[in-house]
């Protein structure tokens, strides 16, 4: 068990999470004149990534800090790990196909956090 891999994951996780909250504001605006609920739903949907990425985040460094040799730390890892890889295929046809680099960026964040929670638990 590597918990260098597995903070680095999370901590990856952790920070792309919570640079998706600060700009929700402007994401939204970026889809010009569209209906109040359609707003509402794209802000939820933001909002929600980046909740989700800094709950795996955070789960991933707590569980490496505390007990990531643990049987059950260890089944909780890889359910990140594939969370992790949906989310990248998910934005992989979606956001990926965006003329916007953040966008762009996501799948590849998405697999680097979930290859270092691999390297973290494999080696």
């Amino acid at each position: 068990m590597n918990q260098i891999f597995l903070i680095v994951g999370g901590a990856t996780s952790l920070l792309w999470g919570v640079s998706h909250l600060f700009p929700t504001k402007n994401v939204v605006n970026g889809f010009g004149d569209i209906s109040v609920d359609n707003k509402y739903i794209i802000t939820m949907e933001w909002i929600i990534e980046g909740v989700s990425l800094i709950f795996l985040g955070i789960l991933t460094i707590f569980l490496a800090v505390t007990d990531s040799r643990n049987e059950i730390s260890i089944i909780v890892f890889w359910f990140v790990i594939a969370m992790l890889i949906v989310l990248a295929i998910i934005s992989l046809f979606t956001g990926f196909r965006v003329n916007f680099l953040p966008y762009k960026l996501c799948p590849f964040i998405f697999l680097f956090s979930a290859l270092c929670v691999f390297l973290g638990i494999m080696i």
